[in-house]
């Protein structure tokens, strides 16, 4: 007896990704190592009903959606910055003062090199880059951050 679709593990015993790769509308902005923030969560609004004594009414509310954070290690691509760009400076400026906001999507990469699962993300915009911390006294890899920030998700199987 076959098993139902829904019951297999992507990409095999155990899922494992080898990287991240973030896009922007369709762009390549880079691989990551590291994605964080990638959650959903409901408010619960209550509801009391009189001489109801035995449980309180519970109702979904608003959706909340954390930025997300991405790590990695220093690439030679500027795609990101030029995509940070439109968030300030001179792009902005160029664009009159307007945010343009973007479809980004993170797809987990096997280590294979096969798309696994992909999220897209709804108006993306850049809010943070961290760059790396430079000390002579420590062989630590230069690592850099960027933090996103959008207005929900959808998880799609590659």
């Amino acid at each position: 007896m076959a098993r139902p679709a829904d019951k297999d593990v992507l990409g095999g015993e155990p899922t494992t990704s080898g990287w991240f790769l973030f896009e922007v509308d369709g762009v390549e902005i880079g691989t990551f190592r590291e994605v964080r923030g990638l959650e959903l969560t409901v408010d619960v609004q209550t509801y009391r009903e009189g001489g109801q004594n035995g449980y309180v009414h519970k109702f979904p509310g608003t959706l909340h959606w954390p930025n997300l954070v991405f790590t990695r290690g220093m690439v030679a691509s500027d795609a990101l910055f030029t995509w940070v760009a439109n968030s300030a400076g001179e792009n902005f400026a160029a664009n009159g003062n307007k945010l343009t906001r973007s479809t980004g999507a993170v797809t987990a990469i096997s280590f294979t090199g096969e798309r696994l699962r992909a999220w897209e993300f709804d108006n993306v915009f850049a809010v943070r880059w961290t760059g790396p911390e430079f000390s002579v006294d420590s062989d630590a890899q230069l690592v850099e951050q960027l933090e996103i920030a959008h207005n929900g998700f959808r998880a799609k199987t590659s």
